[in-house]
């Protein structure tokens, strides 16, 4: 029974990781081209909805690792997944007039190289029990982690006019359940997490790749 939940597992995970790959091939294709033929105004339009669901997939991870099912820690995936999906629909989807910015060119970009690297190495491990060590020695991360999180704080702070213009998620007072909520200040919130948090998860990934090199240097 073991054996055959082992090999389900192993299945399941070669699917969800190539399955993403797909997606995030998909977004870096079309903003790609669409950079070359239309401009970055348009790169958002272009990528949106395949954005939006291998964004959204990610989820998946935080509950992979809640059952047990990889050994990457809830605490750091929730956090970087969720800073994602923030920027994906409570920016990017839920203020139009952040989409023609030319951060978002940067962002697709360096989210979409980082996790095609990423999702071709774990869909081959899965598949095949390993995968080619050149794929653990590629370090975009060190150069697109940086531009991805700049892209992410600048299209948050870009936002922040239309958000408190347009009060949209905003909870007022008076109302049944005696409580308020400010979207405009839960993103400056946002954006002050960033500040310890980014230099954290840098360094945190810095040190899962030392390890990852390390361990393959030995086998």
């Amino acid at each position: 029974m073991a054996g055959f939940l082992s090999v389900l597992k192993r299945i399941y995970l070669t699917l969800y990781n190539w399955t993403v790959f797909t997606g995030w091939a998909q977004v870096l294709y079309f903003a790609v081209k669409t950079l070359k033929e239309s401009g970055h105004e348009h790169v958002y339009s272009a990528v949106e909805r395949p954005l939006q669901l291998a964004q959204t997939a990610a989820v998946m991870e935080i509950l992979h690792g809640l059952i047990g099912l990889v050994r990457s820690p809830v605490s750091a995936t929730l956090p970087q997944i969720g800073s994602r999906l923030y920027v994906t629909w409570g920016i990017l989807w839920s203020f139009p007039e952040t989409q023609t910015h030319v951060l978002v060119s940067s962002l697709v970009i360096s989210w979409s190289i980082t996790e095609i690297i990423r999702y071709s190495f774990f869909g081959l491990k899965e598949a095949f029990g390993s995968a080619p060590s050149w794929l653990l020695w590629l370090s975009t991360f060190l150069l697109l982690y940086p531009s991805g999180i700049t892209s992410e704080v600048g299209l948050i702070y870009t936002a922040l006019p239309f958000i408190k213009n347009s009060e949209k998620y905003c909870i007022r007072m008076p109302n049944k359940w005696n409580f308020s909520f400010d979207y405009f200040y839960a993103a400056i919130i946002a954006l002050g997490i960033y500040v310890p948090g980014s230099p954290h998860m840098y360094q945190y990934m810095l040190g899962q790749r030392k390890k990852a090199l390390s361990k393959s240097k030995k086998e």
